[in-house]
């Protein structure tokens, strides 16, 4: 039988293009290093660059998690797991453990990653000063520079008007104490697992065509001034309603017809498996 297509899409020139850039930003933490992104059978916005990393750097003998906002089972989360299974035949899974590579959108897991574990963020918007300079060869200078006056203002202007940082998800940071970084659309929730994290981090962005990385055991800090220190999502006196956690970012659930609000840990695995371990002897039980 004919195979109709190179092991993991690419062919081998595509795919050892895109790991010497990886390597480039390995080498250079939180530097952007552009790439030749290439034509997905997935529209652009959906995960191309971090589907092009995975696919660059996978292996026969990996195993591939893939998240979309802390959901295994989302649209967007199945076709990518659809499209590897299909062009490499590895193992899929949804333990965050068993996984050696594990791509994610909008959140890292909340068990933490170890060593020899690569997780691969989706990112749309790869430039932290875009909403400030507009130019891309001036964002260059400024980044050479280290001049991030721009973002401090950002961050200034915001405590002025709310009395706060009011960022929401992709609050910059600071990479080794060199270059201020977007760290993809995760909640600030996530950025402190970042710092000093076992795992490499791998970032793409197929659409402004830039891969960047976080090394393992790198220093990561978020933006913050001194005396307005940065928080994170609070969940005071909230718990997940599945498994109790109260130390999980929650999202919060309406329920229209019951006329309540009650919360649910987003990364849906991590929920079932601490639900499963605290039923003993009961089966396990799924969200179904």
């Amino acid at each position: 039988m004919t195979r109709l297509h190179h092991f993991a899409f690419f062919d081998e020139g595509s795919k050892k293009e895109i790991r010497r850039t990886i390597l480039k930003a390995i080498s250079i933490p939180g530097y952007q290093v552009p790439f030749s992104s290439r034509e997905m059978p997935i529209a652009r916005g959906w995960g191309t660059g971090g589907l092009q990393v995975t696919l660059s750097i996978i292996g026969k003998d990996d195993v591939l998690k893939v998240i979309d906002q802390g959901s295994d089972e989302s649209v967007n989360a199945v076709n990518i797991k659809k499209l590897v299974e299909k062009t490499t035949g590895i193992a899929i899974t949804e333990g965050t453990a068993e996984a050696t590579i594990i791509q994610s959108r909008h959140r890292i897991p909340e068990q933490p990653l170890t060593e020899g574990q690569v997780l691969v963020l989706q990112v749309p918007a790869p430039e932290p000063l875009r909403s400030v300079e507009k130019s891309e060869r001036q964002t260059k200078i400024l980044h050479a520079e280290e001049e991030y006056s721009g973002a401090w203002l950002q961050l200034f202007e915001q405590i002025m008007k709310y009395g706060q940082t009011k960022t929401g998800a992709d609050h910059p940071v600071y990479v080794a104490d060199r270059y201020v970084m977007a760290p993809s659309p995760i909640p600030r929730f996530d950025n402190h697992k970042m710092n000093h994290s076992e795992a490499l981090i791998l970032l793409g962005a197929g659409r402004e065509k830039k891969i960047y990385a976080v090394p393992p055991y790198t220093d990561v800090r978020s933006l913050a001034f001194e005396d307005y220190p940065f928080t994170v999502e609070s969940f005071v006196e909230q718990a997940c309603h599945l498994c109790g956690a109260t130390d999980t970012f929650l999202d919060e659930i309406i329920d229209a017809d019951k006329d309540k609000v009650y919360y649910q840990c987003n990364d849906s695995h991590h929920c079932l498996a601490q639900v499963n371990g605290a039923i003993k002897g009961k089966g396990d039980i799924s969200y179904a």
